[in-house]
């Protein structure tokens, strides 16, 4: 698991100090089955940007329940993962993790063995649940494979946009 981190810096408002929050953008998905991998794909991207200070881009992979301390060490997730909706190939979706459980259960929010969404769970168990919003992105392809189809590929610069819209809404 990689991790980009930079140093949290304190604000000072009224002669009070207080932490800002700290996001983490959380990138999973197994590279070696093409689109599936896109959420690490955009993570890898993400790391070569310059970010907040308080913001962290980790490369989960398909780490799962390993993924719980960096989970429960944020205050905002932003999870990045393919996820299977019935839309189109490239079709992108983006939702509150408490709109997951009100969906059908056609609609995965992720294709590897366990889901972002049980380690969310478990941590919600440990005390310590991030407010987390979900970037997700129709597969086109499962198939063995290192690269992303084309059409998701394309899709990427899109996805970066909307995840910096997001860090907007985090602060607000």
């Amino acid at each position: 698991m990689k991790k980009a981190t930079k140093p949290s810096v304190s604000n000072t408002r009224g002669g009070a100090k207080s932490s800002p929050k700290k996001i983490v953008i959380l990138g999973v998905g197994n590279l070696l089955l093409s689109d599936e991998g896109v959420g690490v794909h955009v993570a890898h991207e993400l790391m070569k940007m310059e970010l907040p200070p308080d913001v962290s881009v980790v490369e989960g992979g398909t780490d799962g329940f390993r993924l719980l301390n960096v989970i429960t060490e944020a205050d905002h997730l932003i999870v990045v993962d393919a996820v299977r909706g019935g839309a189109e190939p490239g079709s992108i979706y983006r939702f509150d993790i408490g709109d997951v459980r009100n969906c059908p259960s056609g609609f995965k929010t992720s294709v590897h063995q366990i889901g972002i969404l049980e380690v969310i769970d478990l941590s919600c168990l440990i005390g310590k649940t991030p407010k987390t919003t979900v970037i997700g992105v129709e597969p086109k392809s499962l198939e063995m494979s290192m690269e992303l189809s084309p059409e998701i590929k394309a899709k990427i610069p899109r996805i970066i946009e909307l995840i910096f819209e997001e860090l907007k809404r985090c602060r607000l």
